[in-house]
């Protein structure tokens, strides 16, 4: 019996500050940011804040929450499994994490060759 692999995952310090939120905010989404404002920080958004473009790729869901990347980040990043972590710190400038004295961050591990073969190509 196989199980799908994750192209992204949690940890679980991660997903109760998400939980924390999400309560507070509502539905939420993440986009990793590739821009010069956030470096590469995961951004968390409530749902209809920020907009997805045709050009987004979603890699999956923390607990409900989808997570999405740019197709050309993607491109970069398609060998790696993301691991969303939390630390101390500032948040993103628009992301729901700033103010909270904890920061989402991105840690990365490279996919082996055989997950690589067994993984579904991203939803678009």
């Amino acid at each position: 019996m196989s199980h799908a692999i994750p192209r992204v995952t949690a940890t679980p310090a991660a997903l109760d500050m998400l939980a924390g939120l999400r309560s507070r905010h509502g539905p939420l989404l993440f986009f990793q940011s590739g821009g010069c404002c956030d470096g590469s920080a995961p951004m968390c958004y409530p749902v209809g804040e920020f907009d997805i473009s045709d050009t987004d790729v979603y890699l999956g869901n923390l607990n409900g929450t989808p997570f999405y990347m740019g197709l050309e980040q993607f491109e970069y990043w398609e060998h790696t499994q993301l691991i969303i972590d939390v630390v101390e710190g500032n948040g993103g400038m628009f992301s729901l994490d700033n103010g909270t004295g904890r920061r989402f961050l991105t840690r990365s591990r490279l996919f082996s060759d055989a997950e690589l073969a067994a993984l579904a190509p991203p939803a678009r």
